[in-house]
Parts: structure tokens; sequence; C-alpha cells
């Protein structure tokens, strides 16, 4: 198959920021209703649908998300007849998360429903950043493109920020907050992206799946830094969903909201997207836990702090 002959639709925003990394931005022909960045993709069809309303509490979308798994109901539901019309020659999803994006196993469904070509299917399911430059290459490798020296260029500005933090006294304790209610502390790449940024994690693992969390393991790690980044929330919702989790007794016990060192980001455009865009969210942290070394870049739109 030639470059020109390539149609592809991403069902997961990650994905479609490494096609437009790769320089095959122009060949998508759909995405997901998550899907909006690069803009240039805010255009395509859409092939997907919550079947949840994600404008609610933390703890209602908590007992929605619940509800549709125990009922073995899917979270997202494919649009069989935008995909049949739009005629893929690829398509890019995921085996990450059933609470991220529609699944692997729910796209070879659909195929088998609406059409008799050959589809290759390209699923990614990364937990580290390692596995990123490699879906990276799995992608390139299957569109007929390079992704060396995007990855390379990534790579150089993770080395340039461990030059400028190689001299620190100090790496801050920091808590990632992934979800508000119930708690859930970041895992898979996040505790990573902690550590290459001067920090500390003292919750999380790296590499495993993010985790629940109670009020006492949080109050006895009692971390220098909080970090907000509830999965799929942008600014606005993420300090709604904080004050919600301050009206809680047990917030004014620590040590971070009592030194005024909590922060708000955009988990939905940075840290929830295992893709190029996560080492922008290495500098977003480095510019929170170093602020006397790194200037505020990404402050006002990517981060907030709370207080």
């Amino acid at each position: 198959m030639s470059r020109s002959d390539l149609r592809i639709i991403s069902l997961i925003p990650s994905a479609t920021e490494i096609v437009a990394a790769l320089g095959c931005g122009d060949h998508l022909v759909g995405r997901s209703h998550e899907c909006d960045y690069p803009a240039l993709v805010q255009n395509l069809p859409v092939c997907t649908a919550a079947n949840l309303n994600s404008d609610r509490p933390s703890r209602v979308i908590h007992d929605q998300v619940t509800e549709l798994l125990q009922s073995a109901l899917g979270i997202y539901r494919l649009d069989l007849d935008q995909l049949k019309d739009l005629q893929p020659t690829h398509i890019v999803t995921q085996a990450q998360c059933e609470v991220c994006a529609v699944s692997l196993a729910e796209v070879e469904q659909a195929l088998t429903q609406i059409t008799d070509q050959v589809i290759q299917v390209i699923s990614l399911q990364p937990s580290l950043l390692a596995h990123v430059w490699q879906d990276m290459e799995r992608v390139a490798i299957a569109l007929g493109c390079d992704s060396q020296s995007i990855t390379l260029q990534l790579q150089t500005r993770i080395k340039n920020c461990q030059q400028q933090l190689q001299d620190i006294e100090h790496r801050p304790t920091i808590a990632c907050i992934e979800w508000t209610d119930p708690l859930m502390i970041a895992g898979n790449w996040v505790p990573e992206l902690v550590n290459l940024a001067g920090g500390t994690p003292c919750l999380g693992t790296i590499g495993q799946h993010s985790s629940w969390l109670t009020w006492e393991q949080l109050l006895a790690a009692n971390p220098d830094i909080i970090v907000c980044m509830p999965c799929g929330f942008n600014l606005e919702q993420t300090a709604q969903a904080t004050q919600d989790l301050a009206r809680q007794p047990q917030w004014q016990q620590l040590k971070a909201v009592q030194n005024q060192q909590v922060y708000l980001t955009d988990g939905n455009q940075y840290f929830n997207r295992p893709g190029p865009r996560l080492v922008d969210s290495m500098e977003l942290l480095a510019e929170i836990f170093h602020p006397h070394i790194f200037p505020p870049r990404y402050a006002g739109h990517g981060w907030l702090k709370f207080y």
C-alpha cells in the first residue's frame, strides 16, 4: 500500500497525537469523540460516543462506570455505520483500560459485522515511557513512515530537563491524584514522570496500574506536594473536583495543604494521554517542583496553584 492510500481511524486521543506527530495527520479520516488535538482533527467524523455523562461530579461518574461494568455494558459505543462509510485501511485503538476508550475486543467484534475487507488494527498498551516509544515505532512501521526523528526530539527534551536538575539538593515527595472520589493514585508512567521532573513519588508504582487510595495511606505518606490530575478532566473540572476533595475533614491535616503546595493540572490534555505530550507533562511537573529553575511555560493552561 502506498502512503497516499492510507485511511486511518484513531479511537483514542493518544493514538491521534502519535499519528499526527509521525506526519500522517492528513491521512486521518475518523476519530473518537475525545480526540481533540492537534486542532486539525476536530473536523473529522466522530466514530464513538460515551454511555455516561462526564460532566457530573467524580463520585457520580465513578458510580456510573461501576454500574456499566457490572452490567457487562460498554462505557463507549462504536458507530458501525460511520466505520463502514469511512472505509479505513488502519484503525488504532487500545487494550490499556476499558474505562479510557473503546477496547480492542470491541473493535475486532465490530469489524466482523461491517466489512469483509482487511483492515489493520493497531492496539496500544503502554505502561512506561519506553512502551510509548515502542508504540510510536509500531504505528510508524504499520503506516510506512519513520519514528526515529520525533522520538529523538522527545528524548533530547528529557535529557535537557535532567541536565538542569543534576545539581538540585532537594527532591520533594509527590502524590499525584488521578481520581478524587474515591481517591486514586496515579500509576503507570506518572511516577516515572515525577522522577524525571525532579520529584520523588511517595505513592503509586512505576509501570503498574493506578490504584485506589485510602485517606489513611495519603495521610501516612504526607507528601510535600499534591498534584491533582483526574483522568479525563480539564482544569476547570479538576478545580471543582479538588474543591470537593478539600471539604473532607482529613484534608487540612496534610502538609502539602498546610504549606499551600496543592496544584491543579489538565490531566485530560497531558498526563492521561500516553503519547508525545507526556514529555510536555514532565516539563509541566518540573515547573511545579522547581520553579527557581524552570520558567512557568505551562502555567495558566496546563496547571494552576490550588491556593
